[in-house]
Formats: structure tokens, C-alpha cells, sequence
């Protein structure tokens, strides 16, 4: 405390020296000024310790630019390892491009689906997907008559060829999802076109959910088989690799529902358009 009474002294002697100095001034100022000068300074009791503030290593932006390096160098690993899976060693467990075939098939069955029971366009080849049940099998319809436009509001079926069929050809019109109501006339068949009204056209975007659903269900059937016969490779491949293929199968189901989703979207457009 030695160093302290030698600041104390200083402090007080200069203290005097402006006082000497101010007592010239006027009586109200000098007092103003002096009281502060007079005042003892306060003697700390305790020194107190400097805080240290702990050291970042980065900046904060920078941290968070290296942690957002990091984390995408993490993804482009996982995505490599995805990508850099030997394709022999997939094809031992399963064939990819078969099950593409099976998945894209039943796209295609919903496609055909969507055209031939959900047009709402007058045309001879509207018929074309009636199937005419007899007994000596299933024929479709334009194989058993000649189907052709009276006017726009009138279709023909000339049943000539295979009259015992007439009646079944008839049945397989009615009871078809296009709201039929045929009129038979010896081997002629006359099928009126019907209105399309905005009841018809949502009773169609009904009918186009179902066959979507249908499709989905098969989807799903399809991605079973698959995901059963590679989990049958476990005893002689490792968890990575079948976690992989697992994947990968589950990514093209993924994006075959998502074409389905959207083959609906446009149907169901298209109808209420």
C-alpha cells in the first residue's frame, strides 16, 4: 500500500495548488469548483481481477460458414456413397431396371385407364376399351363391330359379323363408367352421346381418384416384392450395403407416386376444364 500513499499525497498537493489558484475567482464558482477537487479518493480495498473474455477461435460468420462447409461436405459423402454403390454388387441382390419396368408399368396401366374410361371427347375410338364378355371369351368391342360416327351425338356399332354377340355388346356399353344408354335395333346398336354436365365431369374426377388409388395399391405391391427379396440378401451382404439398395427402392417408389399424383392432377384438370 506504499505505492497508494504516494498517489494520496500527490492528489492532495495538487489539490491545494488549484485551490490557490481558483480562491481568485468568485466565491459561488470557486466553491463549485473546489468541492470536487477536495473530495478523497476511494481506496480500494481489494484489487480486483481483470476479466479475461475466452478466446473464439473463428468469427462468429465464419463459424457459421465452416460449420455450413461441414455439414454440406457430410451430405455430398452421404450422396457419394449412395451413387458410388457397385452396381454389380445391386444386381445381386436385385435388378434395378426390372423393378423400374414394374413400377413404370403400372403408370402406364393408369394411363390407359385415364383414356379410355374418362373421355369426355366424342370420337369412334372412344369404344375402343368396351369388353365384350361371350361365350367363347372377352373380344373387345371393335373387334366383334364395326363402330362408326351417325353424328356428333350418335354413335353406331354394326354387330353384323357376330349377331349372337349383339346383346352381350349392348350389356358391356351399359354397363361401361361413360353413362351410357344404348339402343339395340336387329345388329345395330345406337349409342347416344350424353351431355357432358359438371355432374358428369366431377363423377369422371371421382372415377379418375379410384383408378389413381388403384394404381398406388399395386405401387405398393410392387415395392413389397422388392424390399422382401432384398432383405433376403442379409446373411451375405452388409447392413450398409442392403440399407442402401433399401433406399434406392424407396426413392423410385417415391418418385413413381409422384408421377401418378401428377398423371391425376392433369386428368382431373382436363375433365373439369
Amino acid at each position: 500500500m506504499q505505492w497508494w500513499s504516494t498517489v494520496y499525497t500527490e492528489h492532495i498537493w495538487i489539490s491545494v495548488m488549484a485551490a490557490n489558484h481558483l480562491s481568485r475567482l468568485h466565491p459561488l464558482l470557486f466553491r463549485s469548483l473546489v468541492r470536487p477537487l477536495m473530495r478523497a479518493p476511494v481506496v480500494p480495498t481489494k484489487l480486483s481481477t481483470p476479466t479475461l473474455l475466452p478466446i473464439s477461435p473463428c468469427h462468429p460468420a465464419a463459424c457459421a460458414r465452416l460449420y455450413a462447409t461441414k455439414k454440406a461436405k457430410a451430405k455430398a459423402k452421404g450422396q457419394a456413397a449412395k451413387l458410388n454403390i457397385n452396381t454389380a454388387l445391386v444386381e445381386d441382390i436385385i435388378s434395378l431396371d426390372e423393378l423400374k419396368e414394374d413400377m413404370t408399368a403400372v403408370v402406364n396401366v393408369l394411363k390407359d385407364d385415364f383414356t379410355r374410361n374418362l373421355s369426355i371427347r366424342t370420337s369412334p375410338g372412344a369404344l375402343d376399351h368396351i369388353v365384350v364378355s361371350t361365350p367363347d371369351g372377352k373380344f373387345p368391342l371393335n373387334q366383334l363391330g364395326q363402330v362408326s360416327m351417325k353424328s356428333p351425338q350418335l354413335i353406331m356399332v354394326n354387330m353384323s359379323s357376330y349377331p349372337e354377340a349383339t346383346a352381350a355388346a349392348a350389356r358391356a356399353l351399359r354397363e361401361s363408367s361413360m353413362n351410357l344408354n344404348p339402343e339395340v335395333d336387329g345388329t345395330i346398336i345406337k349409342v347416344a352421346v350424353p351431355k357432358v354436365t359438371r355432374e358428369h365431369r366431377e363423377n369422371l374426377t371421382k372415377t379418375a381418384k379410384q383408378f389413381s388409388n388403384k394404381a398406388k395399391d399395386s405401387l405398393r405391391r410392387v415395392r413389397s416384392n422388392a424390399m422382401a427379396q432384398v432383405k433376403k440378401a442379409k446373411e451375405r451382404q452388409s447392413e450398409d450395403t442392403i440399407r442402401l439398395v433399401e433406399k434406392q427402392v424407396q426413392q423410385m417408389f417415391d418418385n413413381i407416386t409422384a408421377d401418378i399424383d401428377k398423371q391425376l392432377a392433369a386428368k382431373t384438370k382436363d375433365l373439369l376444364s
